[in-house]
């Protein structure tokens, strides 16, 4: 930065250009030696000293900084309609500019210019991580979002039908229910919608189950459930130990709702700020609570400045929420790591430079800033002093709303799609051991393939039944029967004869030991 002097921009000559600021960080500090890697004569610095530094760079003219002796943006006086501040001194044409945390509104637009926005906030809520979690009886479900509970049920019940639905398919499942016997007259399936259920929850409560399928087709879609259990189980239970290790931190409002919805917390904001005329004066229904609440809070939760409000928050003997704008909290928040942003913004504004009204060199600094926003330079600026030059350790972010940390069907769905395939796989697999079992029956039972799977089909889907016959049983036409008849009475008779002629050899053997 340079010393006072003339200068001319473009061609409008001036005789001293006097940007008016106040003391604030980032925005404007008194020099600190440690930081200074340019111009040590130079008295000030932050942001708003970079800012103007690179406008006269571009714009070739010098300048030297003013303090205004309120040391405030500007507040309007009904009484005396008059303004204070950095606005005062801009109105009153002592300052050519007004530069700092200033934000650009209505009221203060029908008094003075502003160039573009050089740094667009909201108003945000800031407040601090609570030092003790609420009690919850119900706290066991939150490593999990409601729809991935919901979803993990709707898998438990359909992967358990699934599953009744492929063992009564699957030849592997139809047993002898009396191994003793090497030709049994009926096979039995274990596999009904109880064992089914049984199975599915023992295997998801990792407690396991005292039956198990054998069929192919079956026991791939166990596996897909146990693949599914377990990636489930483990998440989980990583989740719920996160929670615990974290003591539930997060803060106990997440949003303008909640802070509204309950009566231990108390709020309020810079008295007579930007903040505080937008609360008092807008017409929506939550902004005028928020009104009603902060003006019957007894004692007064108005403060003088921002740094008196951040002190409320952090103080351990009461509950304190401060409406600020966002730039600044973001500032704060990075110095203090107990502090949180709550919520989103409740509106959008943004910060401009003031200037006389009609001032002719208005159009060209806005070029000048908005040639900066393009190029990221402001950005770059922003960086310096929120971050690398903020005193104090930079905090990580931290999640303020509870509800977020629970792992949620974005970050399971694979595990569902992965699942999904696997039994849609196992029970196209058991259609084709379905079909071949049929046709291995047809063969070894003497019948046709349409008869074999009519008999097979019928068992598969009588879902009450858990026994059918070994071997299936057709009933032929009455041609075939008679000749089957006729066939079997002339067999018993050649197994009568045989006979016979068995017991006349035996009674020639003992004629013979008798003469002997």
């Amino acid at each position: 930065m340079a010393h006072a002097a003339h200068f001319q921009l473009t061609q409008h000559l001036v005789a001293l250009f006097q940007p008016y600021v106040r003391i604030l960080a980032p925005y404007l500090m008194y020099r600190n030696r440690s930081n200074l890697n340019e111009d040590v004569g130079s008295k000030y610095e932050g942001y708003v000293a970079d800012l103007i530094e690179k406008i006269a760079e571009e714009l070739k003219f010098t300048y030297e900084f003013y303090l205004t002796p309120d040391t405030a943006n500007g507040n309007y006086d009904e009484n005396s309609q008059t303004w204070n501040g950095i606005m005062g001194d801009v109105i009153s044409g002592v300052a050519q500019l007004g530069v700092s945390d200033l934000t650009v509104n209505h009221q203060r637009r029908q008094f003075v210019d502003f160039s573009n926005y050089f740094m667009t906030l909201g108003i945000s809520i800031l407040y601090k991580t609570p030092d003790q979690s609420e009690a919850n009886m119900f706290a066991f479900k939150d490593p999990l979002s409601d729809d991935v509970w919901m979803y993990t049920a709707t898998a438990f019940l359909g992967l358990s039908i699934m599953l009744y639905m492929i063992a009564r398919m699957a030849p592997g499942d139809w047993q002898n229910p009396h191994p003793c016997e090497t030709h049994p007259e009926e096979l039995e399936n274990i596999w009904n919608l109880g064992n089914s259920l049984w199975l599915t929850m023992g295997s998801i409560m990792t407690q396991g189950c005292d039956i198990l399928p054998k069929g192919i087709s079956s026991r791939m879609a166990v596996a897909m459930w146990w693949f599914f259990s377990l990636l489930m189980t483990s998440s989980y239970t990583a989740n719920l130990a996160a929670y615990l290790a974290k003591e539930r931190m997060g803060p106990s409002i997440n949003n303008l709702d909640d802070l509204l919805n309950q009566n231990k917390i108390k709020f309020g904001t810079l008295i007579n700020g930007t903040t505080y005329e937008f609360f008092r004066t807008s017409n929506y229904s939550k902004h005028k609570a928020v009104w009603e609440k902060m003006s019957n809070f007894k004692p007064s939760p108005f403060v003088s400045s921002n740094p008196e409000g951040v002190k409320k928050v952090l103080n351990k003997n009461q509950e304190y929420a401060f409406f600020m704008e966002s730039s600044t909290l973001e500032y704060e928040r990075n110095k203090e790591c107990e502090l949180i942003k709550i919520g989103d913004w409740l509106d959008s504004k943004g910060y401009g430079i003031a200037m006389p009204l009609d001032a002719p060199y208005r159009s060209e600094i806005n070029n000048a800033i908005l040639k900066f926003q393009e190029s990221g330079e402001l950005q770059t600026l922003k960086n310096k002093w929120w971050k690398e030059l903020n005193e104090g350790e930079i905090c990580e972010e931290v999640e303020s709303e509870i509800g977020e940390m629970g792992l949620k069907l974005q970050n399971v769905g694979g595990v569902f799609w992965v699942l999904g395939v696997g039994v849609g796989i196992s029970f196209m697999i058991s259609i084709v051991e379905f079909l071949w079992n049929v046709r291995n029956v047809s063969v070894q039972d003497h019948i046709t393939y349409c008869e074999a799977l009519a008999a097979e089909f019928k068992f598969a889907i009588n879902f009450w039944v858990t026994k059918k016959a070994a071997r299936v049983e057709v009933k032929e036409p009455s041609q075939s029967r008679e000749g089957s008849e006729t066939r079997s009475m002339a067999g018993k008779m050649l197994q009568g004869a045989g006979s016979f002629l068995r017991l006349e050899t035996i009674f020639d053997r003992m004629s013979v030991s008798r003469n002997d």
